[in-house]
């Protein structure tokens, strides 16, 4: 008798060391998490799905396609975000060189999100200790995140290619495609598994995620602009997903190693939140001040609140800036190596110093818009901080609506601002110090007149936040539509009154013979405009 009643704790404690209640878990935490995982979802999809339906649509003959593979092969800056050209007289290479990098990035960010959102979130909210008190083991809530994530990158691929098929997609060459899309889902999983046992809290683990992520997207960018080796794209995993060359190559095997890399990435996460105590990373938090100072006043509560990611952008920017102006220059190479662009020149078109200013112009809003992300993810923290029910205490006193959102706001735009000028000061410095036709001076007063626009994209998140928080996803469909029209809006012909929909359309060229700056002026307006709904809306709706 005694030997069976001391044998149960045995086996309950040997079943909860496995995997027990994953199963149930991962079922409620699917049908809670669906309506997240599923706009990522369509919207890759409709990413690689639209690029093969725009270019029968927009390129019908076989001339206009190779003025198109002209003006896209020999473009750097394109190259930077979508990666190289490969073949782009086909709808399917189209895809590949529109949709790839873009697609492996957001199907990588989307994983970094799932991973966190149902690992250390819910132990960040105390729902994971209450779940916790059941029958289920510790390793049961990271399995669960980690099988969300590898559920979503395998229907992200299965939805992707039979969409793309439906709209006239190649078979072999939209697999391949999909096939990348679902292992940069698996590796970032992998990796958001293992920052989520090293961050102290969930912010930290999803901010070093997305800034390996970040990081590894610039890295492949820098390589395939520089004209490096082949084999230097072998650094970063994303260089991985371009070997398969879908639509031209259509290599698998190098998915396998990005597989291995997934594998090997669960498996340390496993390892490390063993190490680690609950509620806790591997990276201690730091203490607190031990007097108040700045901190005393709301002021000094919003900067500090966003002190850490603040600065984290700033060194960010910093690097962006001198990578980039390492690339600014390579536009001589591309015209001598490109009789296209030289013939465009030759005749009499532009120089090739106002083709480097340009091209200048064009990273400078790049790194706008990667400006504007910064600031609206401050201003979204503001709702974050109300329905973690942290705004309501403060308000319960004197401080009052507008001066509490005022804080924040002033946090976001002048970060924002700082953030551009920095990288537009170390783009200029080394530019200007590998070029003698680059001034500093110009390249930093054409950050500076590039600040209105981004403010114009954060005004735009103060409105939805302030007015309508239910609508806060219209804040990164701004920046989504901004970075569309700017950056492919002109390949697409689209019509000035749709390209004028991107506040950078407006941004002068310093170095032009008559700047326009009336453009300037109606950003500004606009920037006030949204910025005042934002303070009127969140003065008259209810907190949270």
């Amino acid at each position: 008798m005694s030997t069976t009643v001391a044998a149960r704790p045995a086996t309950r404690r040997s079943g909860r060391r496995g995997l027990t209640g994953t199963g149930p878990l991962l079922k409620v935490a699917l049908r809670m998490d669906l309506r997240n995982i599923a706009p990522w979802v369509m919207l890759i999809s409709a990413l690689s799905a639209s690029s093969v339906l725009a270019y029968a649509w927009i390129f019908p003959d076989p001339a206009d396609r190779a003025s198109l593979a002209t003006a896209l092969g020999g473009n750097p800056a394109l190259s930077l975000i979508f990666g190289p050209a490969r073949d782009l007289t086909t709808s399917d290479g189209f895809n590949a060189w529109r949709a790839g990098q873009l697609g492996a990035f957001f199907a990588g960010l989307m994983s970094i999100l799932i991973v966190v959102r149902n690992s250390r979130a819910d132990e960040d909210s105390g729902q994971a200790e209450l779940i916790a008190s059941g029958v289920l083991a510790r390793q049961s809530r990271l399995a669960v995140a980690v099988f969300m994530a590898a559920i979503a990158s395998v229907a992200l691929g299965v939805v992707c290619f039979l969409l793309t098929i439906a709209c006239g997609g190649g078979i072999t060459a939209t697999l391949i495609l999909s096939a990348t899309f679902t292992a940069s889902g698996l590796m970032f999983a992998g990796l958001a598994a293992v920052t989520a046992q090293l961050g102290s809290d969930a912010r930290t683990a999803s901010s070093l995620a997305i800034a390996i992520l970040g990081i590894c997207y610039v890295v492949r960018g820098y390589i395939d602009t520089s004209g490096a080796s082949d084999w230097a794209t072998w650094l970063t995993p994303l260089g991985w997903l371009e070997k398969t060359g879908p639509a031209t190559d259509n290599n698998p095997w190098p998915l396998l190693l990005c597989l291995a890399l997934a594998v090997v990435l669960v498996a340390a996460a496993f390892v490390l939140q063993g190490r680690r105590d609950f509620g806790q990373g591997l990276i201690a938090s730091r203490p607190g001040p031990a007097e108040a100072g700045i901190v005393g006043t709301v002021w000094g509560l919003a900067f500090r609140l966003n002190r850490g990611s603040l600065i984290a952008w700033l060194i960010a920017f910093a690097g962006l800036g001198l990578v980039f102006g390492n690339l600014a220059t390579s536009i001589g190479d591309i015209v001598a190596d490109n009789p296209a662009m030289a013939g465009i020149i030759a005749s009499g078109a532009t120089s090739t110093d106002e083709l480097t200013f340009a091209f200048l112009v064009t990273i400078l809003q790049i790194i706008a818009i990667i400006a504007a992300v910064m600031g609206v993810q401050v201003i979204l923290r503001i709702y974050a901080e109300e329905i973690d029910y942290r705004v309501e205490p403060l308000l319960a006193g004197s401080l009052r609506r507008h001066t509490y959102l005022a804080s924040n706001v002033l946090v976001a735009l002048a970060g924002s601002a700082v953030a551009l000028l920095v990288a537009g000061v170390g783009l200029g410095l080394v530019a200007s110090a590998r070029d003698d036709a680059v001034a500093v001076g110009d390249v930093v007063r054409q950050a500076l007149v590039t600040i209105p626009a981004v403010w114009v994209l954060i005004g735009l998140a103060v409105a939805t936040v302030g007015a309508a928080p239910t609508r806060r996803l219209v804040a990164w469909l701004g920046i989504v539509a901004t970075f569309g029209l700017t950056i492919l809006g002109p390949t697409f012909n689209l019509p000035d009154w749709a390209l004028d929909i991107s506040p950078l359309r407006h941004v002068p060229n310093v170095t032009a013979a008559s700047p326009d700056w009336t453009g300037l002026a109606w950003l500004c307006g606009i920037a006030v405009l949204f910025t005042t709904i934002g303070f009127v809306g969140y003065r008259r709706r209810d907190i949270v």
